[in-house]
């Protein structure tokens, strides 16, 4: 099925010359997060997926929904005392709204873990692939010379977020790519490695994967966390500042 604008149905195998980003809905993989196998020029260098719990946090906000939750029983409680009803009376009336709430956070959380078993991130010598979807599966490819930069969002336990700049003329939808797209950037979406339980380590693996793809030489010792950005010298993209840490 060909999408519109700038995305076609293709062979997710990068050609020898470089070509935007694409996408391919496909319901039978050839290996593990990639719909075909990887050309003999090519390696693997990563694959992962997110943590489901971090999903269920970050994506879903389960905490937020329950708090709020939480706040709507209380007052429940509240109006039946003010009315005279009595504590007998008033956690009846929170009782029969305990299922509710229960069938309304249990579906966020099974959507959330949903989300991380289907989900699979992998990072070869050429590009990413980001294979999601639960009920329909999607493979997006981003070779290295159509990202123009990334970022790091680390929190203290180390788990980040890998958000990944599209270049210009080059742009997926927003919702072809949520919840795996950095939050409130929907004027130019950025698809994001979301949730990744190493992710200090992943984004130096990156780093290196795209320079060696454009020819910009290696950082000596360890990789920098952030991937690439905008380098006038060398034409293509260099290492961007991280993003803010996660609270």
């Amino acid at each position: 099925m060909t999408r519109p604008g700038r995305l076609h149905a293709t062979r997710v195998p990068s050609p020898p010359r470089a070509t935007p980003p694409r996408v391919r809905e496909h319901e039978v993989e050839a290996a593990p997060g990639l719909p075909e196998p990887l050309p003999a020029s090519e390696r693997l260098l990563w694959q992962g997926g997110p943590d489901s719990r971090r999903i269920a946090l970050e994506a879903f906000h389960v905490r937020k929904v329950a708090i709020y939750f939480a706040a709507i029983l209380l007052a429940r409680a509240g109006f039946v005392l003010a009315d005279g009803g009595g504590a007998v009376k008033a956690a009846i009336a929170v009782l029969w709204l305990l299922p509710l709430v229960g069938f309304a956070l249990g579906s966020l959380v099974a959507l959330a873990w949903m989300t991380g078993r289907t989900t699979i991130y992998t990072i070869t010598s050429k590009r990413v692939v980001m294979r999601i979807g639960i009920v329909l599966t999607v493979t997006f490819n981003l070779p290295f010379k159509h990202i123009a930069g990334a970022g790091l969002r680390l929190a203290r336990d180390g788990v980040g977020d890998i958000p990944l700049q599209l270049t210009a003329g080059d742009r997926i939808g927003f919702l072809h790519l949520w919840p795996h797209v950095r939050p409130w950037k929907i004027g130019r979406p950025e698809p994001m490695l979301r949730a990744l339980p190493d992710a200090q380590r992943v984004a130096g693996i990156l780093t290196d994967a795209w320079r060696a793809a454009v020819g910009a030489p290696a950082a000596c010792g360890p990789a920098p966390a952030a991937a690439p950005a905008s380098n006038a010298r060398s034409g293509g993209p260099a290492l961007a500042a991280p993003l803010p840490a996660a609270e």
